[in-house]
């Protein structure tokens, strides 16, 4: 991809079970039943059980930005996990934890309210009357497969939805599932 002249950002809240590409695969929809923007690409994954901020461009050195993790952009995540989590797990998550491909870099974790105003996931998160569920706030600076997911499950809570609410300076503000936004670049 060779950077244009008009160089494009978008910010775009990326549905449960939409991928991370264009093209559809098996019960998973593809961007393009939302976005139909020629010469776009993605600037960074989500999967598709995620949900959030997903970020696209057709300048080649700007996703490379986003995306290469030896830029180390933070990544903000809101996560819902089943359990309510102690500061010895807080802990453990802001000094790294140890993964089966290694350890994690540290992260900045912290409850937080339920995010308001806060869009109804089809399907709903399963919940069970026996044991509660809460939400953290996971910053981290890497990109690895999966990673908020395996981070919460090694602490002992494992993240039942999980939705990603900034990448550096941008965010999901204002943005309904399935809607995009262009971003002014400096």
């Amino acid at each position: 991809m060779v950077a244009p002249t008009d160089s494009r950002l978008i910010c775009f809240n990326k549905p449960y079970g939409v991928l991370s590409q264009f093209t559809p695969e098996g019960r998973w929809r593809g961007l393009k039943d939302f976005i139909d923007i020629p010469g776009v690409y993605v600037a960074g994954r989500l999967d598709a059980d995620s949900e959030g901020l997903l970020l696209l461009t057709n300048d080649g050195k700007l996703q490379a930005r986003i995306s290469d993790p030896r830029y180390k952009m933070e990544k903000t995540y809101w996560v819902q996990v089943e359990g309510e989590p102690d500061e010895a797990a807080l802990l453990a998550l802001r000094d790294g934890v140890q993964l089966n491909d290694g350890p994690t870099l540290p992260a900045r974790a912290q409850r937080m309210p339920e995010p308001s105003p806060l869009w109804e996931r089809t399907p709903p998160v399963r919940v069970r009357q026996s044991i509660p569920t809460s939400w953290l706030e996971l910053v981290i600076r890497e990109g690895r497969n999966r990673q908020v997911r395996r981070m919460t499950a090694a602490v002992g809570y494992p993240t039942l939805r999980l939705i990603r609410a900034a990448v550096g300076p941008y965010t999901l503000d204002g943005l309904a599932p399935g809607a995009l936004r262009d971003v002014p670049l400096p």
